[in-house]
């Protein structure tokens, strides 16, 4: 089975008669226990199962109708992008596994509050919010399991963008991956904070697909991934539903630097850590040390997330003075 079919099964019969305009928003999101792996490349099918956070209002705006020109037109943050960037391209065959047989061309335009190919999981929000759009605009009244799965073709972690608060992405069993999605966890916490830690919006040297290929291709780290999520899922979920701040962070703060260390051990190795990194890191080890409850995670990139509650909120900023905080759930209050 292949993407097309993928669509085909779950829009079934649906009208492929697009409307005049479709509008969605979706947030970026961070993975506590993360998605390091692919099972089939091709569905973006996981490893392992993953959870994340939402980033509550930083994400993805996206718009969509049918283009009166012969040719897709792409817009990010109100400049158009030529069609041989790789952000276009991506849209473009994104698109086309939605095409009816008019062969309608598209124009699609999306503003982005995180840098994008920088490790804020700016891919992610873009590809939820077009598949909500494209929802939208051709009225199919998907639900979100059936979005999670669209939008998981686009970019893996997509299909955690679709929900907000806490998401369990399940990687499923078939390997047509119909039975791989996100669905958002029944865990409220208004007092959840994510630091951003913005040290480079630069683009990433290397992707993180051929990231994650290199990875399972050449470290021999590689082969102990699957049971470190193991291990590290029931304790996240167990964290999260007791809301103890010190649980989830140990475990997020823990699985992502083994993430990384597998990463290190691929050859030639992937390293995304700037020295800025290791510097941030080490403060956030020093200041634990001196009671602050607070623990770091990162994603495919130099940028630190940090977690911690808002109680604590003051003492870190006056460590951390350019932190971006996050409310995942400023949008469900």
């Amino acid at each position: 089975m292949n993407k097309t079919d993928v669509v085909r099964e779950v829009l079934k019969d649906r009208d492929m008669a697009p409307g005049l305009q479709g509008a969605a928003y979706a947030p970026a999101n961070i993975a506590l226990v993360k998605y390091w792996g692919k099972s089939n490349a091709a569905l973006n099918i996981p490893m392992t199962d993953s959870i994340s956070v939402s980033l509550g209002s930083l994400g993805a705006h996206t718009t969509i109708r049918v283009a009166s020109q012969n040719h897709d037109l792409v817009f990010l943050d109100g400049s158009e992008l030529p069609a041989e960037s790789t952000f276009y391209q991506r849209v473009k065959n994104y698109l086309n596994l939605f095409r009816s047989s008019q062969s309608h061309s598209f124009e699609v335009k999306t503003t982005s509050s995180v840098p994008v190919a920088a490790g804020l999981a700016s891919s992610a929000s873009g590809f939820a919010a077009l598949v909500k759009a494209l929802d939208q605009l051709f009225a199919w009244g998907l639900s979100g399991r059936e979005l999670s799965i669209l939008a998981r073709l686009g970019s893996g972690s997509a299909c955690r963008s679709v929900f907000e608060g806490f998401v369990w992405w399940k990687r499923g069993q078939e390997n047509n991956g119909l039975d791989s999605f996100a669905e958002r966890m029944d865990v409220h916490w208004p007092s959840f904070r994510i630091g951003l830690l913005e040290l480079s919006a630069q683009k990433k040297p290397i992707g993180s697909t051929e990231a994650m290929q290199r990875t399972i291709e050449t470290s021999r780290l590689y082969s102990a991934w699957p049971h470190q999520v193991s291990t590290d899922l029931p304790r996240m979920i167990d964290g999260l539903t007791h809301r103890d701040i010190e649980t989830v962070g140990q475990v997020a703060e823990h699985n992502a630097l083994s993430m990384h260390a597998t990463m290190l051990a691929a050859w030639p190795p992937v390293l995304y850590w700037l020295p800025g990194s290791v510097e941030a890191l080490r403060r956030v080890w020093e200041a634990r040390q001196d009671g602050l409850c607070v623990y770091a995670t990162m994603d495919a990139g130099p940028n630190l997330k940090l977690v911690f509650e808002k109680s604590e909120q003051a003492k870190i900023v006056a460590l951390f003075p350019n932190l971006n905080i996050v409310d995942p759930f400023d949008l469900l209050s």
